[in-house]
């Protein structure tokens, strides 16, 4: 086995063993380039077919080639999609700075999600590569019946042993790509032939390398223009991959706080 053979052998195992395990189960659906390289693996592991149904949380505020990419993937694969709509930003803590707000944003509507839903199991699509704090989760992380996490407290995950009961109300949040990084996704991609939205290429000098809402996402200089070149970019940068989200600049630790409050 090579490296991204290894990868997917483990990912594909994860999400096995969560479906065995955990009902009802779902799987958020952010449209960028991770969790759609998860329900890539989800139909792998199932044989074509996704059995649990996928969600956009769903801010109004996406690209509009993130819509039209959604709507052509749910086409062509066949996915049990439900959109799950945000409520507004007055709903969430107006003690967090102005980009935090509108993140939070997600925060509320996953609460309705699960809510709605009854799920007992959410499949997210995060790595720890991509943020410090992401990088202290566990691949089934529990999440208090209000969604709030306590990093400081997560169970010990030895030999592929994972914890997987919770207590009424609450939920798991399951991490099938906790393990991998930001260039293993795009290796895969390439390898695999996975379809990915057009903003992640270099127009005019710039793309995006981390997909979020409009208000809150700005792209990046580059030249990669193709996946080889995203691959090689990738290869040489020391640029953080979340240097487009405004949200991560705005104070220290508003990630932290919206992670710990239950954001993705």
């Amino acid at each position: 086995m090579d490296d991204l053979d290894a990868l997917e052998a483990r990912s594909i195992f994860i999400l096995r063993e969560a479906y065995r395990r955990i009902r009802p189960l779902g799987m958020l659906w952010s449209i960028g380039k991770d969790s759609t390289a998860l329900l890539w693996l989800a139909r792998k592991a199932f044989i074509g077919r996704i059995p649990f149904p996928v969600s956009l949380l769903d801010t109004g505020m996406e690209f509009p080639e993130v819509y039209a990419f959604r709507d052509e993937l749910i086409a062509a694969w066949g996915l049990d999609y439900r959109n799950a709509e945000c409520p507004p930003e007055s709903s969430v803590d107006q003690t967090l700075p102005p980009g935090g707000r509108a993140a939070a944003r997600k925060t509320e509507g996953l609460k309705l999600l699960i809510a709605r839903e009854r799920w007992r199991g959410v499949i997210l699509g995060i790595r720890r590569d991509e943020q410090a704090t992401r990088a202290k989760d566990r691949i089934f992380s529990p999440r208090a019946a209000d969604g709030s996490w306590n990093f400081a407290d997560q169970p010990p995950e030895f030999w592929d042993y994972y914890q997987t009961d919770v207590p009424d109300g609450a939920h798991l949040r399951v991490h099938p790509l906790l393990h991998w990084t930001e260039i293993d996704i795009w290796r895969y991609h390439k390898r695999e032939n996975i379809p990915f939205c057009s903003l992640y290429l270099a127009r005019d000098g710039y793309r995006f390398r981390s997909l979020g809402e409009k208000n809150i996402t700005v792209p990046v200089r580059s030249q990669a223009a193709s996946l080889d070149e995203i691959i090689a970019e990738l290869a040489s940068t020391s640029a953080p991959e979340r240097a487009g989200r405004t949200m991560d600049h705005e104070s220290e630790d508003a990630f932290e706080r919206l992670r710990s409050g239950g954001y993705m």
